[in-house]
């Protein structure tokens, strides 16, 4: 497991600058927390990737499902988040680049630079997540070491030893100072630095001391009045100020150790105050360190040693006079701070100028921090202490009361961050209230989630993964909603492997929903192939999206387009589109009855459509294994369940109807297609030899096609009446009529059981009439009058009950013909019936 992001110094808020500089090599290159930061879908309208840098952003997307894939273990939980921060570190730093070449113009800058200020937020709230969730999970092992726990601190022991074995047990300390040292790692304060003026060698107050030494000199009048003296007390003591180039100086230095003391280097402070020959400022911020002396803890086992002492053991006078510059008007707005950071003065580091939410709420953790410290000291060690104001300790507040007081700044830009997305994500973060977080977050899908970017459901969703692995979820359809809005993000991006892999954390009806929607919209089988993959790696159910996703697709309903219904014999768009949906079927063996109870089902809409190419296409669909497919898989045909052996007989009963169907077809163009006879003109002369033989062979050949055609048409007409028949004497109970079955399948309801059964009574009522029309046609044209008349038996038999699919409309109708038939027959002299008529 990855070392803490935040390593806790044994003494909180009273760090040595040591612990403080190994938290800055940690974190090197941290940056700034902005309050206004622009919308990240304000930044991302633009489509233009090039100018605007979203190519950039957008390979966080793939980069952050790697991180996930490559720490598949729980106990790389914690590096997913320090690697998820080095991915958005780089991409920030790629557009730091571009902003530098000048990529975009200015606009292409303006986006660049609200893309970064987001991202470094983000790369801050992992850091937080990182540091904070680190101690609870795996420093926090005894969760009864806390504020109210019996053990205390060791009474009599050092200021330091005493501190040090409160952080040790007091957790809720121990998570204020991570979120303090998450606070100064992600603070940028350079900005006051590069306001000073670098020399080899600084003296103090050098214009002052100038003007002192030249009272009569020319540059400066007599009129200004400034301090006689020149000890680091003089401008208080007398009320005069330093000269006013010293002045600004003054404050320029200020501002800059506190920018260090803010971003946690002491020594930064420290060397800043040296270098500019105020060493008496270095002297003062060394007094907060707190005492122990080494020897008297050794009880005088190294008699000949002496070890130097640690700390500053009138530390308690030393803050109370911090406490009381803290509190005077008479000093600067920076020198104040200082001073209030280690003597727990609020309100001299509220009143900094410029002041975003990150500022405050590290000041006002930082005063907790004093307060709890303090208090520490003054229960458990001997010494006498000078009184600290009241008003210092009336400062102590709750986490809950210090956010409530953000919220409510009078600095707009403050207000804006506590209330925005990032201040409300961090503030439950530090909280632990992780399930409120998440219940905030469902909020912002449900208001409007088309304010949310890409990278926004991006970010919310890797928060909630991380919460699950930790078991900080409370509520699991909430979480869902956070992860399934990324994936329909992300199904824009029609990456299978990205798709499937957060589907995979869903529960099963988001899975099949979700990635139905993704398999709805791939067409290229080779794509498809991918998308089966990705999900078989993912473990998701592929049988059921598949089958969702085919029965989706039949079901919806596509507009005609610009050229409306095709022509005869033409296969619409839209049709093209649901028979070809058939492939999701093809890819796995185990779905073949699948397959074929979804072929039937369009097929017979197909076919009540009088559809009969789309219907051929869907047929042609299934592949020619099926029926071996399917007995391999249970054995032999007597153990086929009901649903496959009643889709298997459907499927059957259409191939026999297509069969008979296209050798109609085929027997009718040839019979009205015979062979031209040749066009006599005029008498040929006696004499013209060469005409009357070309005429001769021309008669010749027409006889030997006509007597091959007819030949032909014979036998195409016994091929088709053979085709027609087997329809209408279909094995069994008969065409589109289910085999006999104990009892329908278990999921009859889902099935639609009922619902098959009806539209199959409808196309017997429908199909087998027109067959007999039809067979009765090429019976009848070919000569085959005994066998028109013989049909009106095969419907009359109570074996098949043919009769019964038959309306009075119908019937009439057959009977009619055959009627004709027997007229014809009676003509020939035979009887109505074709038996030669006996006397």
């Amino acid at each position: 497991m990855a070392d803490s992001l935040f390593r806790m110094s044994s003494s909180g808020l009273l760090r040595t600058s040591a612990n403080s500089s190994n938290l800055q090599k940690t974190l090197s290159r941290s940056m700034r927390p902005e309050n206004n930061v622009t919308t990240l879908s304000e930044t991302l309208m633009d489509t233009d990737d090039s100018n605007r840098g979203r190519s950039r952003m957008d390979v966080l997307f793939t980069q952050f499902f790697n991180i996930l894939q490559a720490h598949t273990s729980e106990s790389e939980t914690f590096d997913v988040l320090l690697s998820l921060s080095l991915a958005c570190k780089a991409v920030v730093e790629q557009l730091q680049l571009e902003i530098e070449e000048g990529m975009g113009g200015e606009q292409g800058a303006a986006h660049r630079t609200a893309s970064i200020n987001w991202l470094k937020q983000e790369i801050n709230t992992w850091r937080l997540l990182h540091g904070i969730y680190y101690d609870r999970i795996l420093v926090q092992t005894d969760t009864q070491a806390d504020d109210e726990m019996q053990e205390g601190g060791t009474l009599g022991g050092s200021e330091k030893m005493v501190i040090t074995q409160l952080y040790a047990i007091n957790s809720t300390l121990r998570e204020y100072q991570l979120v303090v040292d998450w606070l100064e790692a992600s603070y940028d304060g350079k900005d006051a630095e590069n306001l000073l003026h670098y020399h080899d060698r600084m003296m103090a107050w050098e214009n002052t001391l100038f003007q002192l030494e030249n009272l009569q000199g020319v540059a400066f009048g007599k009129k200004h009045e400034i301090v006689t003296s020149l000890d680091p007390d003089a401008p208080v003591r007398e009320n005069r100020p330093l000269h006013a180039l010293d002045e600004e100086d003054n404050m320029r230095l200020g501002r800059a150790i506190f920018g260090a003391i803010r971003r946690g280097s002491i020594d930064d402070a420290l060397k800043l105050c040296k270098h500019y020959g105020q060493t008496w400022k270095a002297a003062i911020l060394e007094g907060w360190r707190l005492h122990e002396d080494p020897n008297f803890e050794l009880g005088g086992s190294l008699v000949n040693e002496k070890l130097p002492i640690e700390g500053n053991p009138r530390r308690d006078v030393w803050k109370r006079c911090a406490w009381r510059v803290a509190d005077s008007n008479r000093y600067d707005v920076f020198t104040r701070a200082t001073a209030g950071v280690f003597s727990g003065h609020l309100t001299s580091l509220k009143a900094l100028p410029h002041s975003n939410w990150h500022d405050l709420l590290w000041a006002h953790i930082k005063v907790q921090i004093d307060i709890r410290v303090e208090s520490e000291i003054r229960e458990y060690c001997t010494k006498r202490y000078q009184d600290m104001p009241e008003d210092y300790w009336n400062g102590k507040m709750t986490l809950e009361q210090i956010f409530d007081e953000l919220n409510v700044a009078k600095d707009v830009s403050v207000k804006d961050f506590a209330k925005g997305h990032l201040g409300i994500i961090q503030r439950h973060l530090i909280l632990d209230t992780c399930g409120e977080l998440i219940q905030q977050m469902v909020r912002w899908l449900e208001t409007d989630i088309s304010k949310l970017s890409s990278h926004q459901l991006r970010f919310m969703a890797h928060i909630v993964l991380f919460l699950r692995q930790i078991g900080r979820v409370e509520n699991e359809k909430m979480a869902e909603k956070i992860i399934a809005s990324y994936v329909e993000a992300l199904l824009a991006r029609g990456d299978a492997q990205l798709i499937a892999y957060y589907c995979a954390p869903l529960s099963n009806r988001l899975q099949v929903k979700l990635y139905s929607q993704f398999l709805e919209k791939v067409e290229q089988k080779r794509a498809r192939e991918l998308a089966i993959d990705s999900a078989l790696q993912a473990g998701l159910d592929v049988e059921q999206i598949t089958r969702f996703t085919v029965e989706n697709i039949r079901h919806a309903q596509y507009p005609l387009g610009d050229l409306g219904e095709p022509h005869a014999g033409e296969i619409s768009a839209s049709d093209q589109f649901k028979i070809a949906a058939l492939e999701w079927l093809i890819f796995l063996p185990e779905q073949r009855s699948e397959l074929l109870w979804q072929a039937c089902a369009m097929m017979r809409i197909y076919l009540a459509s009088n559809k009969i190419e789309c219907m051929r296409q869907t047929f042609l669909m299934v592949p020619g294994d099926v029926v071996t497919r399917l007995i391999g898989t249970v054995g032999s045909l007597d153990n086929l369940p009901p649903r496959e052996e009643c889709s298997l007989k459907e499927y059957l009963c259409y191939k026999v109807y297509l069969t008979g169907v296209d050798s109609f077809v085929e027997w009718n163009c040839l019979y009205k297609n015979p062979p031209q006879k040749p066009v006599v003109i005029g008498a040929t002369s006696q004499d013209n030899f060469t005409e009357r033989l070309v005429c001769e062979l021309k008669q010749q050949t027409y006889r030997s096609e006509l007597e091959r055609w007819e030949q032909k048409v014979k036998e195409e007409a016994k091929q088709t009446t053979e085709a027609l028949y087997n329809i209408l004497t279909f094995p069994e109970k008969g065409w589109l009529v289910d085999p006999f079955i104990s009892k329908e399948p278990a999921n009859a309801a889902q099935l639609n059981w009922e619902n098959r059964q009806l539209q199959m009574e409808k196309l017997r009522s429908i199909c087998l009439p027109e067959i007999a029309l039809l067979l009765h046609e090429v019976m009848s044209k070919s000569g085959d009058l005994v066998g028109c008349v013989r049909l009106a038996d095969e419907l009359a038999s109570e074996h098949r009950q043919l009769y019964k699919v038959y309306t009075k409309h119908q019937m009439a109708e057959l009977l009619s013909k055959i009627a004709d038939t027997s007229l014809e027959l009676l003509n020939s002299k035979l009887d109505p019936w074709g038996y030669p008529i006996t006397v």
